[in-house]
């Protein structure tokens, strides 16, 4: 990783999150039964209130649900933690959505694409019966968003372009693993491509409305 990439994930206040998020996810993994589902990836993951609603009696699947993703991370972080964030729960399905971190604070695409490949191969190493489904990323709004300061940034290096042509090239590394590439983005945008306002509180990360429909569209794969 850059020295500039790592100026943008070394936010004091943000690192500490992130630590502590880690330490609360080891702690649950002890007690964790293995062989349930696991979510994991960056914010666009973390954010996924799977666990709130499985708590809530909201849904229920044949196997649970755990999320141990984390905000503002890239492949690179997933595959320094990868023992806390996958291995320890022995997963028997894993969902992942990580990538776009990597692309916003322009990690070189060979960085970024050999990380995601790492990432894969250890899992077919080490959980060579669990099936992985690698998520094509959401569509963005650039359209209705980034007028402030703030979204600005966010959007100089993020577009849905970069994100479907990024997609593309990590389904190639899906299926040279023999691993699922899915798409559970219907719904999600509007005639013209972009995430749908309403569906978002910047244009970049979903709101709960969105996760119910992705969650719909998950469904086919969460049950078979």
């Amino acid at each position: 990783m850059s020295k500039e990439t790592k100026a943008l994930t070394i936010n004091p206040q943000l690192a500490a999150f992130q630590e502590e998020l880690l330490k609360s996810y080891d702690k649950a993994n002890l007690s964790a039964k293995k062989g349930q589902t696991l979510f994991v990836g960056s914010s666009l993951m973390e954010i996924f209130p799977i666990e709130k609603w499985e708590e809530a009696g909201e849904v229920t699947f044949s196997h649970y649900i755990y999320n141990r993703a984390v905000r503002a991370t890239t492949t690179s972080f997933l595959l320094e933690h990868i023992e806390s964030q996958i291995f320890n729960l022995e997963p028997s399905k894993i969902f992942i959505n990580i990538g776009t971190n990597d692309i916003g604070f322009e990690v070189p695409e060979e960085e970024f694409l050999n990380n995601y490949d790492q990432i894969l191969s250890q899992i077919e190493s080490k959980l060579p019966q669990t099936q992985v489904y690698v998520m094509r990323y959401y569509p963005i709004n650039t359209v209705d968003f980034g007028q402030d300061s703030d979204e600005k940034t966010l959007f100089e290096t993020r577009s849905n372009e970069k994100f479907q042509k990024a997609s593309d090239k990590i389904k190639k590394l899906a299926d040279n693993h023999h691993f699922h590439f899915i798409d559970v983005n219907d719904g999600l945008s509007d005639e013209n491509g972009n995430l749908k306002k309403e569906l978002t509180f910047d244009g970049v990360h979903l709101n709960p409305a969105s996760y119910q429909l992705v969650l719909e569209n998950l469904k086919v794969y969460l049950e078979e």
